[in-house]
């Protein structure tokens, strides 16, 4: 039976995206690695690769249609010797599988194979002898497997068959397919995993796992507010006008309000003198503007947090679910603001780095984050996240985590204001507000308050940050 090409997931918040063009028309011969579209993601434009060689038999999703759920089939492949008459076959099969029996409930439709980018078309269902658990050829593939934080692992249908069949945990395996993707190859390459004593693998369930008799609790849906049909019945007699959700808009919708929901956050607040970081900062500016650099305050901030994650390690921390991860690296996002929403690049190893080449750095991922040119990759992961409204005039706010990270720290504008010296007298000094977000569950009120203070000091010393 051919191919399904499904809709993949190319990124890690995309749940539908729009297909901008076709890159291949039907009866090209496309090998792996070509590129197959252009798909417009909740955050991005990117270009879809073919992980398998054969023949475009039939483009089922036309340009421009947007809100296609992934892992939806868009097109179907053909394999050497299939043929017009296969194509008919699998569209049958689809439209059958799409009206499911009424007794199909929810839950055995989710627990039908997913996939991650290819997946074989349904084989039509016979009653037959059961196959021997070793036997591959014919055996379904298992569900797409997820690793330990729950991301799914991309894996090619025979590739799930033969690690089902051989015992081989796929989570351990390489791959060295697109985008990481494990293959046949990479599966006969690797050593099954040895079976676990019953007693050692007990834990998992007292850990919270739901097992056969104990099943998972059900998530009680959280209030939404009133519905859009009863927004628009006040509005009524009101001139407005409707603007739709872009993909952007609905994922920071989502994940904020999840964000809210479900994290624990408390706030921590520090005021810093930042006379003796702008003093340096136009020093600096003065020296550097032969070579195009131009360090601005966020830069100096972005240093500052990278090396106090360094210095209160047990706060360079993400929450992973039943477990915290402590990073090594000083991973620091920075939120950029988008049309529609935003962006949190990541600057990785931010503590290992100058600040020319930080600003070097931010300032080129700024600007693809607006033209929405990063790669999933650049704008994916850290610990610790920067919100600066300063330069909007903002004295303070509190911002909101973004998960999974353990905090974000909110940087009001720099205000010249009566401060007392250390002698008692009175005198001014430009003082900046900051607000510390902190998740509870990964990090306590005297740890955030070490990192907060840690910030500070090196903000209000910034020539340390030099050496």
């Amino acid at each position: 039976m051919p191919t399904e090409i499904l809709m993949p997931a190319l990124s890690p918040t995309m749940e539908e995206g729009r297909l901008a063009k076709w890159l291949v028309k039907e009866g090209d011969t496309v090998a792996s690695g070509d590129l197959l579209a252009e798909i417009e993601t909740d955050k991005a434009t990117m270009e879809f690769e073919a992980v398998d060689e054969g023949t475009i038999g039939k483009l089922l999703v036309a340009e421009g249609t947007d809100g296609v759920k992934v892992n939806t089939p868009i097109a179907l492949m053909l394999d050497e010797g299939e043929g017009a008459a296969d194509l008919k076959g699998a569209r049958a099969q689809a439209q059958k599988a799409e009206a499911p029996a009424p007794e199909t409930t929810k839950k055995a439709q989710e627990e039908q194979e997913p996939a991650a980018g290819y997946g074989r078309a349904p084989e039509p269902q016979a009653k037959a002898a059961p196959k021997p658990a070793g036997e591959i050829p014919g055996a379904k593939a298992p569900p797409a497997p997820t690793d330990a934080e729950g991301n799914r692992i991309l894996a090619s249908p025979l590739a799930r068959r033969i690690a089902g069949a051989r015992g081989i945990d796929l989570a351990r395996v390489t791959g060295s397919g697109p985008r990481g993707r494990i293959v046949r190859a990479d599966v006969e390459s690797a050593e099954p995993a040895k079976a676990a004593p019953a007693a050692a693998r007990e834990p998992a369930a007292a850990a919270g796992a739901p097992t056969a008799a104990q099943p998972a609790a059900k998530t009680q849906a959280m209030p939404s507010g009133p519905t859009a049909e009863q927004v628009a019945k006040i509005y009524a007699d009101r001139e407005t006008e409707e603007i739709a959700l872009d993909g952007m808009r609905r994922t920071v919708a989502a994940r904020l309000t999840e964000a809210k929901q479900t994290i624990p956050h408390f706030y921590l607040r520090r005021a810093v003198a930042i006379d003796d970081l702008l003093a340096l900062r136009a020093q600096l500016n003065a020296q550097l503007e032969a070579r195009g650099v131009k360090l601005s305050v966020n830069d100096f901030i972005i240093k500052a947090c990278a090396l106090a994650l360094q210095e209160v390690p047990d706060a360079n921390a993400v929450w992973a679910g039943d477990r915290i991860l402590r990073l090594k690296p000083s991973d620091v996002a920075v939120a950029v603001a988008v049309d529609g929403g935003l962006f949190t690049p990541v600057l990785k190893d931010a503590h290992q780095k100058s600040l020319s080449a930080l600003s070097a750095e931010m300032k080129d991922l700024a600007a693809r984050a607006r033209d929405r040119k990063l790669a999933p990759h650049e704008y994916v992961g850290g610990s610790f996240a920067v919100s600066n409204l300063g330069m909007y005039g903002i004295e303070n706010f509190d911002a909101v985590i973004n998960p999974p990270h353990g905090a974000i720290l909110a940087v009001g504008a720099g205000l010249r204001q009566p401060v007392v010296q250390d002698d008692g007298s009175l005198g001014t000094a430009t003082m900046m507000s900051m607000t510390l977000s902190v998740d509870h569950r990964v990090i306590d009120g005297a740890l955030g308050a070490q990192l907060l203070a840690a910030i500070v000091a090196h903000l209000e010393t910034p020539l340390a940050m030099l050496a």
